[in-house]
């Protein structure tokens, strides 16, 4: 019996390719009963503005075993069978080691990875070419239990002006969830770590400004019905969903960019596999252009020296983490004071 599958052509530099999907009526989203060539149709559909904001980036991929509601699984290097214009770069890790990890340069790769069952892409902050350097500053906005996007939305603006005030130029996505995603490009001369500083300095100044609204704080039992500003989706080998990249949610929504004229009025749920590509050709992409004019992290990295000064130090890393230089105990903060 033959096997079912579909073929979709996809055009791209190198001309037209007809791209395989197999298992094409596979249900991904229960809900809305949205397949797997539902998805790989949308990553057509929506190809300039995705390849855009994810292509040419070391990228990981969140892949799914049968629906979004079951077993998943990222995948960093190329999985084998990859077909001849795929690639990949070599890339340094956290704990030191170095391993290929995928690079999308075509829409019909990111179709290929939809064939192998990629629903998430995770795409780094740096480049291939140089996979040190970020060119991207990226705040996660992180509403925690008490509040929503609707409370992310002001501290949203309010770190834009913080940005500004730092010479750079912010750019906005919802996170295709609760929360979002605050963008600015950056010259990729500084490493990780450096940017990892950067971040935390706005996010300490953000914090001074709205203290009721914004925490800075990585324990959950401190954080309170606040946004937490992440500072660790700046660290290397640490990525979130890339823009106009699906999410494993139930009603297939999409981590979509903003106008920050529409930002007041968004609603999150509202942008989907099903509705971004009519937006897409309706009002094009916000973020076009967007590393058309590149700032430094100069005057961010100032103001992480002073606060230093001033005793403010080091913040906890992820646990996974090798201890940093400078870094306060990995405790839980309720642990540590009945320990003590």
């Amino acid at each position: 019996m033959a096997r079912e599958e579909a073929h979709l052509t996809v055009s791209g530099p190198h001309g037209d390719r007809e791209m395989r999907v197999s298992s094409p009526g596979r249900v991904l989203w229960p809900g809305p009963g949205l397949t797997k060539l539902d998805l790989a149709r949308y990553i057509v559909d929506v190809g300039d503005a995705f390849l855009a904001a994810n292509g040419g980036r070391p990228l990981t991929l969140q892949r799914f075993k049968d629906t979004v509601e079951g077993e998943q699984f990222f995948s960093k290097n190329p999985p084998k069978g990859a077909p001849d214009f795929i690639r990949s770069v070599d890339v340094a890790y956290p704990s030191g080691r170095s391993h290929p990890q995928l690079v999308i340069d075509e829409i019909a790769a990111a179709v290929w990875a939809v064939q192998m069952n990629t629903v998430v892409f995770h795409p780094w902050a740096s480049r291939a070419g140089n996979p040190d350097n970020p060119d991207e500053l990226r705040i996660d906005l992180d509403p925690q239990p008490g509040t929503g996007f609707a409370e992310a939305v002001p501290v949203a603006w309010e770190l834009r002006r913080v940005l500004a005030e730092a010479g750079l130029e912010a750019f906005i996505k919802t996170s295709g969830s609760r929360g979002l995603h605050v963008f600015a490009p950056i010259e990729p001369v500084r490493e990780f770590l450096d940017v990892r500083h950067a971040v935390i300095a706005a996010a300490r100044e953000l914090e001074r400004r709205l203290p009721a609204q914004v925490t800075t704080a990585w324990w959950k039992e401190e954080r309170g019905a606040r946004i937490f500003v992440d500072f660790n989706q700046a660290n290397r080998d640490r990525t979130m969903a890339g823009a106009y990249s699906p999410r494993a949610l139930a009603n297939a929504a999409v981590s979509c960019p903003l106008r920050w004229e529409e930002l007041e009025a968004a609603d999150p749920a509202a942008f989907t596999i099903m509705t971004v590509p009519e937006r897409l050709k309706a009002t094009g992409d916000p973020w076009a252009g967007m590393h058309a004019n590149s700032g430094t992290i100069d005057r961010l990295l100032e103001w992480w020296e002073r606060d230093l000064e001033t005793g403010l130090g080091e913040l906890p890393f992820p646990p996974d983490f090798p201890k940093m230089p400078g870094e306060p105990p990995r405790v839980q903060p309720s642990r540590a004071r009945s320990n003590g």
